[in-house]
């Protein structure tokens, strides 16, 4: 029998139960990846994080209940917010060694910022499964990982609705489909979903805003912006436009910590 550690902790947020949930299982070695993926079902919150300390860095990987996938904004905050608060990580940057390269965070007071890699979207067709899929239709579709609709105001984005027998008959590998605009009180809001996931909205989506900081950038001319993720939960978003990275800074509180057993 095994004893894990595990911390679940709210992203993207200054108070409990708002923000993006994840747990973090800190180990020692790998585990078949196999019982990772049924870690993060058990879990059954947006995505699971799991690290292994090394020498110079933190190997770092992120599963839904679903897969595992190469990137995941609000599971990295978790995690550094667990080093930091939990675990005594006494370095001033954190450096993890992910699917997406080097990823690099810094905690300023009470807020870690996230440097993360650039994804401008392109302008593309709008496939007609996603067409059929929505209440309202968007003025623009771009794509990088994740389509990138967008939309006339806030209150359309708020009014979004996804029919479901539709939207998961689409396959878009680990991406997804963000709905976005310019905000009523920040610079830009957004939502997110996902065809085929246990999840269909997540609440707030870091690694969507690795296309959303350029586009917003571009659109208003401005390198540092607030951003919105307007779920039921809601996020807040701090952002920033740095060449062919962003800066994505957000709070994170911790819900639980704990452990759990495993018979391997």
């Amino acid at each position: 029998m095994k004893k894990l550690n595990l911390y679940q902790i709210d992203a993207f947020t200054d108070h409990l139960f708002g923000g993006n949930p994840a747990c973090v299982v800190p180990l020692n070695k790998w585990l078949d990846d196999n019982i990772l993926l049924k870690i993060a079902k058990e879990n059954a919150v947006p995505e699971t994080a799991f690290f292994v300390e090394r020498e110079k860095n933190i190997h770092l990987r992120w599963f839904t209940p679903d897969l595992e996938m190469d990137l995941c904004g609000h599971a990295t905050l978790a995690a550094a917010h667990c080093l930091k608060s939990h675990l005594n990580y006494s370095k001033e940057f954190i450096e993890f060694d992910t699917l997406s390269g080097t990823l690099r965070v810094s905690l300023d007071k009470e807020m870690y910022f996230l440097d993360f890699p650039s994804r401008p979207p392109r302008q593309t067709i709008f496939p007609e499964s996603i067409k059929n899929a929505l209440n309202i239709i968007p003025t623009e579709v771009l794509k990088a990982r994740d389509f990138v609709l967008v939309y006339e105001n806030e209150q359309q984005i708020r009014e979004i609705k996804i029919n479901r027998s539709v939207f998961d008959q689409i396959n878009l590998d680990t991406g997804g489909v963000i709905v976005t605009s310019k905000g009523d009180n920040v610079d830009f809001v957004s939502r997110f979903f996902t065809p085929q996931a246990t999840l269909l909205e997540d609440p707030v989506t870091g690694s969507a805003h690795c296309s959303l900081i350029p586009f917003w950038a571009n659109r208003l001319q401005k390198k540092k912006m607030n951003a919105l993720q307007l779920s039921e939960r809601g996020g807040q978003l701090d952002c920033e436009a740095i060449g062919d990275r962003v800066r994505i800074g957000g709070r994170a509180k911790t819900y639980m910590q704990g452990h759990f057993f495993l018979d391997v």
